[in-house]
């Protein structure tokens, strides 16, 4: 059973209150989600495709990322997403952002790395496939195509 902690509309942990997966987040509370955008070196950024079993499969995400576990930082959860979904290993993630949407905030972060283009490593019900797309791709994709549209606000703005 994975737990998370709980936030009010302000971002604030509410100490006393624990929230379950699968279980409604009540009214006025809110989860966290760390997503990381990962932009190599030469520019290109990595997709990763869901699997087909999940909810969207088959949908390219423009991130890693997924829920902090209870007592997670962002920071924390964003190694460790992007530690299980890829297998690239950091410490130097940048916050670019945080947006909070009906019941979850999401926080948002860079990975810029030099990591061998084909060491990507697939998580087992996670992901399917990877590839590595220009930024001008990227912001270009379809919302058929592209789960995570909100980042491509982001992508835009790191375009130089």
């Amino acid at each position: 059973m994975e737990v998370w902690d709980a936030y009010d509309k302000d971002f604030n942990k509410i100490s006393d209150v624990i929230l379950t997966r699968e279980e409604p987040i009540p009214e006025g509370l809110f989860h966290l989600v760390s997503e990381i955008i990962v932009k190599h070196t030469d520019g290109s950024y990595l997709l990763m495709q869901r699997d087909k079993r999940k909810h969207f499969g088959g949908m390219w995400e423009a991130t890693a990322g997924g829920s902090a576990l209870c007592g997670e930082t962002p920071a924390e959860c964003a190694a460790r997403e992007l530690r299980e979904e890829t297998g690239i290993e950091t410490d130097n993630l940048i916050e670019i952002g945080q947006v909070r949407s009906r019941d979850t905030f999401y926080v948002e972060y860079l990975c810029v790395t030099s990591c061998k283009k084909d060491s990507i490593i697939l998580q087992d019900g996670e992901t399917i496939a990877y590839k590595w797309v220009n930024g001008n791709e990227l912001v270009s994709m379809k919302e058929s195509e592209l789960l995570t549209k909100h980042i491509q606000k982001f992508i835009k703005e790191l375009q130089p």
